[in-house]
């Protein structure tokens, strides 16, 4: 604007380059004081957009409006001391377009040249074509020949007299917006006028280009004729809009109320929604009966949406609002739509290492625990069966609304392998599987997919004493077993090993009774006595008050050692058998001997049962 005020410097610099580099002093001094100059501070709960995610403006040195103001006046201070505006105006007709001017044909003897940047739109195309009528002011006659003309002083005399009124009586006027300068931008409203950054919105403004090529009303604040200073405010009109709207929603504004706003801004944790003249926050808990991510999600800034009043404070004037209370909760009636054993269909929202979770409709949820997704147990993770987005049918397990939980399953939709898995696999019978983990209390084998039978310790072996499972099988190992039970319900399986082999305990006892003699081979030794080795796989225990001579005296035991030992216990239930060496030497009498060639009447029969018996013959 500065270029229309100084007759010397119009030609050589443009317009926008004078305003951008302008100091602007003298706008303090003709502030009117009933302006408030100082920026407006944020409204409360309402964030500002990040200056990562928009345009940065700069506003160094620009720390309040008066500052704006300053700068932009200092300017026109310092070129308008030759200004007069008893120019006349006169009409001329476009005779054509330069790159640097307007030629208008003014009746004069030469024609007139006006600067291209006069009659520029915010798009930089001239606003003149050739033949055009056109208003100006004659600023000189140039030595070269022609005369310099001026557009925007043949403008403000036209307008000043109603941008006058309207300043006076505080009446908007209509502008477009041109162009960036420092500290804020100008706006054409008949002539070129200053809107302050700081003036252009309640909130601060990032990115002030967004804004150019608009149409906004204004009010003029600030206007001074000698200087051809013109300064404009929108904050001004918002404020005061905001204000009515927030008196009239007030009054109906109340906890329980249903009201239509629009969203203005989202966060991460919820949207916040201008009631009129009133922000409130739609948390993001409180917008969808199901689940949400982000606030964008459901709604998009400018959208208007009907909102409930959950919580109103008034006196710090804060509202809660809700989106999902709306709607009925859709868990009221989840027990009748959803009964166990209902076959479902749903989306998966999401897998983790537990299961899935599957949206069975817009807030209502169900979870797939892993361990109802397959029969098979070999599955290492629920992603290795489904994935987010998948469609999935499902059967109700079970519903608690009170926990908003639904319990679903997969594996239902399958033939259950354990249903007749004792028709297939009988008691006695022998299967082949492979190895597929082993623990400290057993080995699991594997005898077909998603069956696993369980070998315990004790049924590895009839002859070893094996304390890990790893000492007699291998991971992965192919190996035979024998069918001991099923239990179908609680999906169990026994299998044994050493029933493939014949018991030699069985062989032992029906081989041998109290009184025989046999040959055998400590193999550790106790306080209490010793373990001693009678047939392969079979030891007993010869307590160490029988280990001694047919006289009485004591032996000692080690390990390694071989002696002969006379069974003087049997215990088959419990696969005991007590030996001594002491009874070796022993004659027995008549009647011992005549009652060991009577059949044994008990497993446990002694020594001492037969003298016992003796005594009681006599």
């Amino acid at each position: 604007m500065a270029d229309v005020l100084n007759p010397e410097r119009i030609e050589s610099t443009p317009l926008s380059s004078q305003l951008e580099t302008s100091t602007l002093e003298a706008a303090t001094e003709h502030a009117e004081p009933s302006h408030d100059l100082t920026p407006n501070p944020q409204p409360e709960n309402t964030p500002v957009e990040s200056p990562s995610t928009a345009e940065e403006t700069d506003f160094s040195g620009m720390d309040d409006f008066a500052a704006a103001l300053e700068s932009f006046d200092r300017e026109q201070a310092a070129e308008a001391a030759t200004v007069t505006y008893d120019d006349n105006i006169v009409t001329g007709t476009v005779v054509k377009l330069t790159d640097k001017h307007v030629v208008v044909d003014v009746g004069l003897k030469s024609e007139g040249l006006i600067p291209i940047e006069q009659v520029v739109d915010h798009n930089g195309q001239p606003k003149l074509k050739p033949g055009d009528s056109v208003e100006v002011v004659v600023e000189r006659e140039e030595s070269e020949g022609g005369y310099l003309l001026s557009y925007d002083k043949a403008q403000r005399h036209r307008v000043w007299d109603s941008i006058e009124r309207a300043a006076n009586e505080k009446m908007p006027v209509v502008g477009t917006v041109l162009g960036r300068v420092k500290g804020g931008v100008t706006i054409d409203i008949g002539i070129k006028a200053f809107l302050p950054g700081s003036q252009l919105e309640i909130r601060p403004v990032r990115n002030l280009d967004s804004y150019i090529g608009q149409q906004i009303e204004v009010r003029v604040i600030k206007l001074n004729k000698k200087r051809g200073n013109v300064v404009v405010s929108r904050k001004e009109l918002l404020e005061e809009e905001q204000t009515a709207k927030r008196g009239e929603t007030l009054e109906h504004l109340e906890e329980g109320a249903v009201l239509t706003g629009t969203v203005k801004n989202l966060t991460d944790y919820g949207a916040f929604v201008d009631l009129g003249g009133i922000d409130g926050l739609l948390h993001i808990t409180d917008m969808s009966w199901g689940r949400l991510t982000h606030p964008r999600d459901l709604v998009n800034v400018g959208d208007e949406i009907q909102v409930k009043v959950l919580k109103f404070d008034r006196e710090k004037q804060r509202v809660s609002l809700g989106f999902k209370q709306l709607t009925p909760d859709p868990w009221l009636d989840a027990v009748e739509r959803y009964p166990a054993g209902a076959r479902v269909r749903g989306r998966v929202l999401s897998v983790t290492d537990y299961g899935a979770f599957i949206e069975l409709e817009q807030g209502i949820e169900g979870l797939v625990h892993v361990s109802e997704m397959t029969w098979s147990k070999r599955m290492k993770h629920p992603s290795k069966l489904v994935k987010p987005g998948d469609e999935v049918d499902t059967v109700v397990l079970s519903v608690n609304p009170s926990d908003r939980r639904i319990s679903l399953g997969m594996k239902q939709l399958l033939e259950n392998p354990w249903e007749n898995l004792s028709e297939r696999y009988p008691a006695g019978a022998v299967v082949e599987g492979r190895v597929r983990n082993l623990t400290d209390f057993g080995a699991f084998i594997e005898i077909e997919d998603g069956i696993d039978g369980l070998v315990h310790v004790s049924n590895l072996s009839w002859t070893k004493r094996v304390k890990h499972p790893s000492e007699v099988l291998k991971k992965g190992e192919k190996v035979r077993a024998v069918v001991l039970g099923v239990e179908a319900e609680s999906r169990r399986l026994s299998l044994g090993i050493k029933q493939l082999q014949p018991d030699v305990w069985e062989s032992f006892f029906a081989q041998h009774r109290v009184g025989d003699v046999v040959r055998g081979k400590v193999l550790r030794t106790a306080q209490f006595g010793a373990f001693v080795e009678i047939a392969e796989g079979v030891e007993g225990l010869c307590h160490v008050s029988e280990a001694a001579d047919p006289s009485g005296a004591p032996l000692k035991l080690e390990a390694g050692q071989e002696h002969d030992f006379k069974i003087i216990k049997m215990n088959q239930d419990e696969k005991k058998v007590g030996l001594s060496i002491r009874a070796v030497g022993e004659e027995a009498s008549r009647a011992d001997v005549e009652a060991y060639k009577q059949p044994v009447s008990s497993s446990t029969t002694t020594l001492g049962d037969l003298v016992n018996w003796k005594r009681s013959e006599q």
